[in-house]
């Protein structure tokens, strides 16, 4: 890596805005919480059947099931499924995988992908488990419905598109210069199908197939494609419902957001220095975007920045 990407990569924490990763743990934190304290509530209630009950009255309009007609009765679990649950060290175990995972990618492609291909992912593991079932009927489990849910196929799919990009990343690089990213992919993968429960073949098909969906979106982008483009123009016109002076600041020409500025007679008087405003720019398009989509000019002023530090 070279210097001065080492030095002006800013770590994407926490409170940063635009942290894709930090939304989606907090929606499944919400929402897993969420129906905890309802669950709750049920078994302080007074009837002996309680779980039956909240599994019938909330849970279950929440999870995919295989079944045609509660699918029909509830599609929109077609995306609830993937970011709920009721298992709690499963729940537990798939966000410290997300945040891994995701962390990684975020700071190799910045923050527009991993909400794509988490949510691509967990569409094609629905999708594939509900055709599963639709064409092998007999391996749904006797007895009961066969059901998805967890987010363990849009991780999966996260997982795959971050391996995909660098497989020999390094992590933990004090044990022996680090541990090449495809070895905890592997460990991850192994330690999911272990998970599942015995008979429910479709989970199986699910993750198999949320996988090659992350293969495949990081295979199109570097093709020049961004099969996620759709979903963040949807979710910034979203966001510029509520806070319309960003959505400006996002509209405008980068040439007039970067070279220029607007003062008295001079509406375009060009600034020959560099100016903190401008390696913020650049900081934040390296979050948004990756150092390596920044231009030669963009890098240039870095260096010549980190130079003056240096001074």
């Amino acid at each position: 890596m070279q210097p001065m990407q080492e030095s002006y990569r800013r770590k994407i924490g926490l409170g940063d805005d635009g942290n894709s990763l930090i939304h989606l743990i907090v929606l499944n934190a919400v929402l897993f919480a969420t129906l905890l304290f309802i669950f709750t509530i049920y078994k302080l209630g007074s009837s002996p059947n309680y779980i039956e009950n909240y599994y019938k009255d909330i849970f279950n309009w929440f999870v995919l099931s295989a079944d045609k007609m509660k699918l029909g009765s509830r599609p929109w679990t077609i995306l609830t499924y993937m970011f709920c649950d009721d298992k709690i060290f499963r729940f537990i175990a798939n966000m410290i995988w997300l945040w891994g995972f995701g962390y990684i990618l975020q700071e190799l492609t910045g923050t527009r992908h991993i909400i794509p291909i988490y949510l691509y992912g967990g569409f094609a593991g629905a999708f594939l488990f509900l055709s599963f079932f639709m064409i092998f009927p007999h391996f749904e489990p006797a007895g009961n419905d066969a059901f998805l849910v967890g987010s363990t196929p849009p991780v999966m799919a996260v997982a795959i598109a971050t391996t995909t990009i660098a497989p020999n990343y390094r992590i933990f690089p004090l044990i022996n210069g680090g541990i090449p990213l495809w070895v905890l992919t592997l460990a991850f993968v192994l330690i999911n199908v272990a998970g599942i429960s015995h008979g429910n073949a479709g989970i199986y098909v699910a993750e198999i197939g949320a996988a090659g969906v992350g293969y495949i979106f990081i295979s199109l982008v570097r093709k020049g494609r961004d099969p996620g483009l759709w979903i963040n123009q949807f979710f910034d016109w979203v966001s510029g419902l509520f806070d319309p002076a960003n959505k400006f600041e996002k509209d405008k020409n980068p040439r007039e957001r970067f070279y220029y500025n607007v003062s008295g007679t001079q509406p375009y008087r060009k600034i020959p220095n560099i100016t903190q405003k401008r390696i913020d720019e650049i900081l934040d398009k390296i979050n948004q975007q990756g150092f390596r989509l920044l231009t030669e000019e963009e890098k240039e002023i870095l260096k010549r920045a980190a130079d003056k530090e240096d001074l």
